[in-house]
């Protein structure tokens, strides 16, 4: 089969790596891909918005399937594209469409999808921009922690969450009154503030069954101890250490079915990955968010633990074959550590040389999130530029493995959290 990834970050390349191994696979292409991508596949200078040049590139290399990783793509109806295109209907694709993507690009939607069936979450209320008193009165009525959300997409950076009052009303000044988000916070869901420790769940789903993969928990903060703003992800591990088989249970019961019941009830088709992003509170574990896609960095923490084919899973999805159960997993633990460019989440420089990157350790993977390459050297080009894996028998030797091959890359300002294996919160107080 021939197979099309969309997207250039350390999921995609997570995806690609897994993707490669599949006997089933003929040719991979990666758009646009990245330059640690180059031993596993073809990376193609093909953008998702041109819509002339996916038709013609899908069609002039006989693509099988094409598995999307980020979510702006869903999010803005390429799902919708494939299917409605008479040259593209043929072409199995892993991912929602639109209405389905409003799971994740819209909090409102997703909150009201819960309270519709019943699936534990956060209580919240939305306000729009013209409601911004009625927002700062509702802020008023209640002591905080305050959580603040814009409804869309805001690159991962649209969630704030303060311990003073006259700081959301600010907030919610800057995120409504001066539309800080964009459009994305014309809408911004007020949210009751949970504690617990968090982890995710990732499933592949047909819209009727799915298979559940390795579970992971993320590393938001940019500073060790869970310190300093969010960012896009500094790390994970997988498995995560407090997912007991009864945790798992009442998250089948009580969040994964429900979702995919009210989806089909709601007559809104769902094929791909379904992101449960929880947290574990002393009532249970409750919903924090949905995503439409696989996350990152978990990705490059959970792929490396599945003990089957990708593709063919995958494929399953597309056929409407899924049978529902835990996917075959390997007994490792993986850690997963995330090196940035100097000064992310905020401003960073781009063109940094990369050194390092071609000395293997034993039980690491290295995959490509934010490079480019500049006259033959590789350079930073994001905020996040590159992930590496440590596989083990336990916690420690996945961590000692990860940080082995870590401190052998190197670019100015490299920055990298020392904590990623640790699990905050837990055990529940």
């Amino acid at each position: 089969m021939n197979v099309l990834i969309f997207g250039s970050g350390g999921r995609e390349s997570a995806f690609a790596w897994s993707i490669a191994q599949s006997s089933l696979l003929s040719n991979l292409f990666i758009a646009p891909g990245n330059p640690g991508l180059s031993a596993l596949g073809t990376c193609v200078n093909l953008d998702w918005r041109d819509r002339d040049a996916v038709v013609h590139f899908c069609v002039r290399e006989d693509i099988h399937i094409v598995v999307v990783g980020p979510e702006e793509p869903l999010v803005y109806g390429l799902g919708d594209f494939f299917a409605e295109h008479p040259n593209l209907q043929h072409i199995h694709f892993i991912g929602p469409k639109a209405e389905a993507a409003q799971l994740e690009g819209s909090k409102d939607f997703a909150k009201a999808f819960m309270m519709r069936h019943q699936i534990p979450t956060a209580g919240y209320r939305s306000f729009g921009k013209d409601e911004l008193e009625s927002a700062k009165m509702y802020v008023l009525s209640y002591d905080g922690p305050y959580v603040l959300k814009a409804d869309g997409l805001a690159a991962g950076k649209g969630v704030v969450i303060l311990d003073d009052v006259v700081e959301a009303l600010k907030e919610l000044d800057a995120m409504l009154g001066a539309a800080k988000f964009g459009a994305a916070s014309s809408t911004v869901v007020v949210e009751e503030f949970m504690t617990g420790p968090e982890f995710s769940v990732f499933v592949l789903t047909d819209g009727e069954r799915y298979v559940l993969l390795p579970q992971a928990t993320d590393y938001k903060r940019v500073g060790e101890g869970q310190t300093g703003p969010n960012t896009g992800g500094m790390g994970a591990i997988s498995p995560v250490p407090f997912v007991t088989p009864e945790v798992l249970g009442r998250v089948h019961t009580e969040i994964i079915q429900p979702t995919l019941d009210g989806l089909r009830d709601e007559e809104i088709p769902y094929c791909g990955f379904i992101f449960f992003g929880l947290m574990l509170t002393a009532d249970g574990p409750k919903v924090i968010e949905y995503n439409v896609r696989m996350g990152d960095p978990e990705t490059e923490a959970v792929l490396p633990r599945i003990d089957e084919d990708l593709l063919a899973l995958m494929i399953d999805a597309a056929r409407g074959e899924v049978n529902t159960r835990p996917v075959a997993t390997k007994p490792e633990t993986a850690i997963t550590v995330v090196l940035t460019s100097p000064g992310y989440p905020g401003d960073y420089p781009k063109g940094l040389p990369i050194t390092g990157t071609d000395l293997p350790t034993e039980g690491s993977l290295l995959f490509h999130s934010g490079t480019a390459e500049r006259d033959g050297q590789l350079v930073t080009q994001g905020g996040r530029v590159l992930a590496v894996t440590g596989l083990g028998a336990d916690v420690h030797e996945a961590k000692t493995r990860a940080y082995a091959r870590v401190d052998q890359i190197e670019f100015e300002g490299k920055q990298v959290r020392r904590d990623i294996g640790t699990i905050y919160g837990w055990p529940l107080k």
